[in-house]
């Protein structure tokens, strides 16, 4: 990578949950300036969709307040995936972006399934909802064919947020070969649906997650109050941003757990040859085009979720809680998020809670979560140590168990910048090295017998 030559970055980071502006130091990776808000879907119009003027409105209040201070001399984009922009000629949405959790009808579902290549040719499984693209891209173009007609370019999703900034379309491969199913990531182009669905032309040219695609339109420059001319890159989908840090300094093999509303595990080093299309294992695409084995659940909503029915606990008592949780054999069971993940026909319940404490059962949520990930790595064939990044870093509990689970180091980088940082690689500054905390595989007693327990109670 080049040598660094901008001071601060600001990172545009839209997650499923949040949306937030970050600005980096380059010199220490740092996050010195954080503005979020939540990102709420809008549920009435044509289908439930992302509130883009809302979105944009916040992006350009939040860079306006951090050009002044602390200010930035470039502008990286990550978003999560599962997104495409649809638009029009004169540079407008056509059509709004769509919130992948909208489930369609079954007849349009029935004939998607007809339409969508095969799992050995693009390595994208079939997933629920939208979180296909091109599932997301047959429905609008069938349920809404005269708002269709008038798209002019389809966008993945950071890169719209790009041409916003900058009135340059493009697409790229992260977001493209995150289950899209528009991409073949073996022969490194667009996949057999693309023409199928007749939108090969539509397809803004493909450009890299490294490339600046151009200063802030001049308009918004202004606006923003830029005393200089700010670059803007390309950007990346938020996964492949988490895992860009590593693929940097680290030498394969090894796994990241990338922790947010999912936790995606990449199998670095890893092969294509034994995912299950039918458990969420899949391959997704890094910054530099090359496929990564890959696995996902959805544990970040399902721990919110849990965390939210569970109550405040004591994070003392709870871990001391595990030896009596594995005793009694207390467990939870997958899916408290139904319709993905490693057991996607399962339905959530609780066994031997009844008269659980909420330490105990907090304890629980957080070895089902472990648990989890095992399987997910598992899938997907991971070896060498396992890094773990976002906010499950800073479970102890969860990391405790997930090495005794795994038999291997687990690396725990606290802090919320793995996608921020990564994503400011783009610009071509060197990765800083975050502190990182060790977890060693430990015996936990009773907890190999558990997992036997815990996998014959699904069946």
């Amino acid at each position: 990578m080049n040598a660094p030559s901008y001071r601060r970055i600001a990172v545009l980071d839209i997650g499923k949950t949040n949306a937030k502006v970050v600005v980096l130091d380059s010199g220490t990776g740092a996050e010195i300036a954080v503005l979020k808000r939540p990102n709420v879907a809008i549920k009435t119009g044509p289908y439930p969709h992302y509130d883009i003027e809302a979105l944009w409105s916040f992006a350009l209040d939040a860079l306006k307040n951090l050009a002044r201070e602390p200010g930035f001399d470039a502008i990286s984009i990550t978003t999560h995936g599962a997104a495409a922009a649809l638009i029009g000629e004169d540079g407008t949405l056509a059509m709004p972006v769509i919130d992948y959790e909208h489930e369609y009808p079954q007849e349009i579902r029935d004939a998607y399934a007809q339409l969508r290549p095969s799992f050995d040719e693009t390595f994208s499984p079939r997933l629920s909802m939208g979180l296909n693209v091109g599932a997301q891209l047959h429905y609008q173009k069938t349920a809404f064919p005269e708002e269709f007609a008038r798209v002019a370019a389809i966008l993945t999703y950071a890169q719209y947020w790009a041409a916003r900034l900058t009135g340059v379309a493009a697409n790229e491969l992260t977001s493209l070969g995150c289950h899209t199913d528009l991409w073949n990531p073996k022969v490194g182009s667009y996949s057999s649906l693309v023409d199928r669905l007749g939108i090969r032309d539509l397809m803004a040219p493909i450009r890299s997650a490294f490339d600046a695609l151009g200063p802030v339109l001049p308009d918004i420059a202004a606006e923003l109050g830029l005393a200089a001319p700010v670059p803007v890159y390309c950007g990346i989908h938020d996964s492949n941003a988490s895992l860009l840090p590593h693929l940097v300094h680290r030498e394969a093999p090894f796994a990241v757990v990338s922790t947010g509303t999912w936790v995606i595990s990449f199998g670095v080093g890893g092969d294509l040859d034994h995912l299950d299309s039918k458990r969420d294992a899949l391959a997704n695409v890094d910054a530099y085009g090359r496929a990564v084995p890959s696995s996902r659940f959805m544990g970040g909503r399902e721990f919110e979720i849990l965390s939210a029915e569970i109550g405040n606990v004591d994070e003392k008592n709870a871990q001391a809680a595990i030896g009596a949780v594995i005793a009694k054999g207390m467990m939870l069971l997958p899916n408290i998020a139904p319709g993905s993940g490693p057991f996607p026909d399962k339905a959530g319940r609780w066994e031997g809670a009844e008269e659980a404490s909420r330490e105990e059962r907090h304890a629980s949520a957080c070895l089902y979560l472990a648990l989890m990930t095992d399987a997910c790595l598992g899938l997907i064939g991971a070896k060498g140590p396992v890094i773990v990044e976002g906010p499950f870093a800073l479970n102890e509990i969860y990391l405790k168990l997930l090495a005794a689970l795994v038999g291997r180091e687990v690396l725990a980088l606290p802090g919320t910048t793995g996608t921020s940082q990564g994503a400011a690689l783009l610009t071509g500054i060197r990765p800083v090295s975050g502190s990182e905390t060790q977890f060693p595989p430990a015996d936990i007693q009773g907890l190999a017998a558990y997992r036997h327990r815990w996998y014959a109670a699904m069946e």
